[in-house]
C-alpha cells in the first residue's frame, strides 16, 4: 500500500497518466520514448506501490479497472495541486501570488472589451504572480459561483443584492427590441404599437434583467433564452420578437436581417456590473485587480 509519496511515484504517475492519455501503453511509446516493456513494468511497480490493478492490458485491447478509472482523476488532481505549489513556492518574493477566477457574462461592446483588457494589462503590471482563469457563464450561474468562492470577480447583470457581495457599475448597456426581416411586423417595425406588440410572440431571457420594466415581460412569451446569440437566433427566426443589447444587435441591422421597433416604446438601458466580495474579505489579489478595474473602467 502507498503510505508516503516519493519522487518515484510521481514519475509513476506521470507515464499513467500519458498511457491513459494515449488511449494504452503501444500507444504511448512513441510519446514517452519508452519501449513498451519498460512502461508496463512501470505500470506493474505502480500498481504493487498501489496495492490494487488500474487497468486490464492485453490481447484484448487497453481497459481501467473501476478503481483505474477513479485513480485517474486522483492523480491529475494530486500532480495539479503540486503544480500549483510549486509555482507559488518558486514566486513567493513576489507581492502577490496565487490566482484570479473572473466570470463574465459574454458579449460586451467592443470598446468595453478593450477597456477589461487594459485593466487586466494594469494588473500584470504590479509584483505579481498570479495565474489568471477566465469563463462566460450566466448572470445567476456567476453569482452562484462568487458565493461558493469558486470566482473572486464577476462582470454582467446581477438583478438581486447579495449582503455579501460589493456592486460596483461599469457602464449601462441600451437594450431594444427587434423582429427580424422575415416577421410580420416588418413593414412598420418603427411603429407598432404596445398593444399590438403585446399579442405577438415574443422570446425573452431565462435571467431577470435588473431595469427592466416590471410590465415590460410581453403576455405571449413563447421561447426563453440563456444567452445573446440564442435569444438573436430565436428572433431571426422571424417568429419571436425580443430583446438584444444594442450594440450586438448592430451588424444584424446593419445587414438588414433584423428591425428595431418603435424605441420609445420597446427599450430600456441595464447596468453591467462588477461583483465580488465585499472589500474586507476580499484577498490582496482580489482587492488589487477590482482597483484597476474601476481605475480603467
Amino acid at each position: 500500500m502507498l503510505h508516503t509519496v516519493s519522487d518515484l511515484d510521481l514519475r509513476l504517475l506521470r507515464v499513467f497518466l500519458a498511457i491513459v492519455d494515449a488511449g494504452g501503453v503501444s500507444a504511448a511509446q512513441a510519446i514517452l520514448g519508452v519501449g513498451q516493456s519498460t512502461l508496463s513494468s512501470q505500470l506493474s511497480t505502480l500498481e504493487t506501490r498501489l496495492g490494487f490493478s488500474l487497468c486490464e492490458r492485453g490481447r484484448g485491447g487497453f481497459r481501467l479497472t473501476a478503481k483505474g478509472r477513479r485513480f485517474v482523476d486522483l492523480a491529475r488532481a494530486a500532480l495539479q495541486g503540486l503544480e500549483g505549489f510549486s509555482a507559488q513556492a518558486r514566486n513567493m518574493h513576489r507581492q502577490l501570488v496565487g490566482s484570479l477566477a473572473i466570470g463574465l457574462i459574454g458579449n460586451a461592446p467592443t470598446e468595453y472589451n478593450a477597456l477589461m483588457g487594459r485593466a487586466i494589462q494594469r494588473f500584470r503590471q504590479r509584483d505579481e504572480a498570479v495565474r489568471l482563469s477566465v469563463l462566460v457563464r450566466g448572470p445567476r450561474e456567476l453569482e452562484e459561483m462568487l458565493l461558493r468562492d469558486e470566482l473572486q470577480v464577476a462582470v454582467g447583470y446581477f438583478l438581486h443584492r447579495a449582503p455579501a457581495l460589493e456592486y460596483t457599475r461599469l457602464f449601462s448597456e441600451r437594450q431594444v427590441a427587434y423582429c427580424s426581416a422575415s416577421h410580420p411586423f416588418v413593414a412598420r417595425a418603427g411603429r407598432i404599437g404596445a398593444q399590438e406588440a403585446g399579442e405577438a410572440d415574443w422570446t425573452w431571457r431565462t435571467y431577470p434583467l435588473p431595469q427592466a420594466p416590471l410590465t415590460g415581460r410581453p403576455r405571449h412569451v413563447t421561447s426563453e433564452a440563456d444567452n445573446m446569440e440564442a435569444a438573436a437566433i430565436l428572433i431571426l427566426s422571424g417568429a419571436h420578437l425580443g430583446y438584444l443589447p444594442e450594440h450586438y444587435a448592430a451588424p444584424y441591422v446593419a445587414a438588414g436581417l433584423l428591425h428595431a421597433l418603435d424605441e420609445s416604446l420597446f427599450s430600456y438601458d441595464v447596468d453591467i456590473t462588477m461583483v465580488a466580495r465585499k472589500r474586507a474579505r476580499q484577498d490582496d489579489i482580489t482587492a488589487a485587480f477590482t482597483d484597476d478595474m474601476r481605475a480603467v473602467l
